[in-house]
């Protein structure tokens, strides 16, 4: 079997068995030709997969390192026989210790999160998911707006009005034009002009959620909110003067952990070695990861782990490239390894009971060292 793939998805040389060739590819560049004698196609969102790229190819599999497949065209894929799989939930807890990171970045944000604050949360699948039940274990009250989905049961459920009145307000929704509830542009200039100056919006999702035109209004007229981005309308081709309005922004990396990358790569795996028909299995090791952060309270651990300043710093810079749109493919290409909290050893020199419970709701495990 000879398999196309995206150059940044990691680990499929070990995974895939003996007899499978792989050629590596840029996403953004795959085209018709390179697949004239592909097997299977395995992509990330930066490749858009439809007729236009598969019609006529040998291609029979499809395979996509995402949770979101709002770059796939399923009905295309469907009616010309084409087997499809991705990665729901791959890369969740990625985003969700991403987006508390932001928290912890962002003025006192985490702490008022803490102290008896509240998060909005726009979406309920995998990611959105992940995040409410990380806030629970934290101690975090939150609320969930997510329309298609049934309210019974949900203790968290809330209306868009109600998650705009949270302290930070987080999106994950799926990116869709689907009626009733559509998703583009969920947050306009008028859902924009809900927030105000002590709450924090973090996008995470997909770009054209947020109308980027209007919320760079936002961000310029008085009593603006903090904002953090991740992903951003028209990507790779961000619009700079939104970049530098914002508190934090990020090169579309929110779920880009290690960790959250061989979860994917072994999914993908796993289901194309079921459409060759094979009973193999297949891992992914990893290695110990210890952190020894400045102090045991949760941001100072979170900002150990992971620096989303230096991300945002990276950035910045990539704006004074010749070609920046290039420059910010290649952030995305060279994203230097990020760890997950979730597993890490914690070692510090004090700790107190309720600290080790908070880190304990991280996913991490403490150990007091001299």
């Amino acid at each position: 079997m000879h398999i196309v793939a995206d150059e940044n998805i990691p680990g499929l040389d070990a995974l895939l068995p003996q007899g499978t060739t792989l050629q590596r590819v840029s996403g953004r560049d795959l085209g018709p030709a390179r697949l004239a004698a592909a097997d299977a196609l395995l992509v990330r969102s930066v490749t858009r997969v439809d007729a236009a790229l598969l019609a006529g190819s040998p291609v029979r599999f499809v395979g996509s390192a995402t949770s979101g497949v709002d770059h796939v065209d399923r009905e295309f894929l469907d009616s010309a026989g084409i087997a499809f799989a991705y990665a729901p939930g791959a890369n969740a807890n990625a985003v969700v210790e991403y987006v508390l990171s932001a928290a912890a970045a962002v003025d006192d944000y985490l702490d008022r999160l803490l102290d008896g604050g509240r998060v909005g949360i726009v979406g309920y699948g995998n990611i959105g998911h992940a995040l409410a039940s990380r806030l629970r274990l934290l101690g975090i009250d939150c609320a969930v707006y997510d329309p298609w989905l049934p309210v019974e049961g949900r203790r968290d459920a809330a209306s868009l009005d109600e998650v705009l009145r949270c302290d930070v307000i987080t999106c994950h929704a799926e990116l869709t034009t689907r009626e009733p509830y559509p998703s583009l542009h969920l947050f306009d200039a008028h859902t924009l002009d809900a927030l105000h100056d002590r709450q924090l919006l973090i996008n995470a999702s997909r770009g054209a959620c947020v109308d980027n035109r209007a919320l760079l209004a936002r961000c310029r007229a008085p009593h603006a909110p903090s904002v953090v981005l991740d992903v951003w309308e028209g990507e790779p081709a961000i619009d700079a003067q939104l970049l530098d309005a914002v508190a934090i922004g990020t090169p579309h990396i929110a779920g880009y952990s290690l960790e959250g990358k061989l979860r994917g790569t072994a999914m993908l795996v796993e289901a194309l070695l079921a459409f060759m028909g094979s009973d193999e299995g297949c891992g992914s090791a990893q290695e110990d990861h210890v952190l020894t952060p400045s102090g045991a309270d949760p941001g100072s651990v979170l900002r150990a782990n992971y620096s989303i300043v230096r991300d945002d710093a990276a950035l910045r810079a990539s704006m004074d490239a010749p070609e920046p749109a290039i420059a910010f493919d290649r952030l995305r290409r060279e994203y230097p390894e990020r760890r997950e909290l979730l597993g890490a050893r914690v070692q510090v020199a004090a700790v107190t009971p309720e600290q080790r419970d908070l880190l304990a709701a991280l996913g991490c495990s403490v150990e007091v060292v001299p």
